[in-house]
């Protein structure tokens, strides 16, 4: 590692982006946001990859610290969770000029954050985004130490994270079903709340190396 594990961009977009989750989100799913970035650099480190070289810092951040914000009080739309953060993402980036080919890689890196199998082959933001969720869902991170893990959970507290997530994406789609398009993550999440009153999410966190 090369890098203080908790250094956040400080960008004006940073800035910005930050301050929304800070705003649009719920303490545990705005920590997993943010601890999304702080796994995602360890990520890259880990693959000997360089901001500035092989990824843009700033779009990564944004990429992780908004991919569940379509969860929060943002905006309303009938989208799913993952598409309606993604068309924030983009009013936000293309409102500060960021260029459309950088503007669509982050896009794609949010709404398609659940298609795991996909979201890889879509270019390094996408891919190391999903890298930072799923390293903070279920911790298979070996290169990552415990003492690093403790230092960005003690900043980040988990606050039962898949517990939190599963039943903001159930509430999302009981508001309007329409955001559970057949087949999607949203639909699969919703159908299993409704008969065990559990989720996937929640299992993942708890089993995993990190806990809920």
């Amino acid at each position: 590692m090369t890098h203080d594990p908790l250094a956040l961009p400080d960008s004006p977009l940073a800035r910005e982006v930050l301050d929304l989750v800070d705003r649009g989100l719920p303490p545990a799913i705005r920590n997993h946001s943010v601890r999304s970035f702080v796994f995602a650099r360890l990520v890259a480190d880990h693959r000997e990859l360089q901001p500035g070289r092989d990824y843009d810092l700033d779009l990564l951040f944004c990429a992780c610290a908004l991919h569940d914000v379509g969860l929060g009080a943002v905006r309303a739309t009938d989208q799913r969770f993952e598409v309606a953060g993604a068309d924030i993402a983009a009013e936000l980036l293309t409102r500060r000029g960021v260029p459309a080919a950088a503007v669509d890689a982050v896009w794609q890196a949010i709404a398609l954050n659940t298609a795991v199998g996909v979201v890889e082959r879509r270019g390094i933001i996408p891919t190391l985004t999903l890298g930072g969720v799923v390293a903070d869902f279920i911790g298979d991170v070996p290169f990552v130490s415990d003492e690093t893990a403790a230092t960005v959970h003690a900043a980040y507290p988990r606050l039962q994270l898949g517990r939190a997530l599963g039943e903001a994406i159930v509430a999302h789609v009981a508001a309007d079903p329409a955001r559970a398009p057949l087949f999607s993550a949203p639909a699969q999440i919703a159908k299993e709340y409704s008969t065990t009153h559990t989720t996937v999410l929640e299992t993942l966190a708890r089993s995993g190396r990190w806990g809920e």
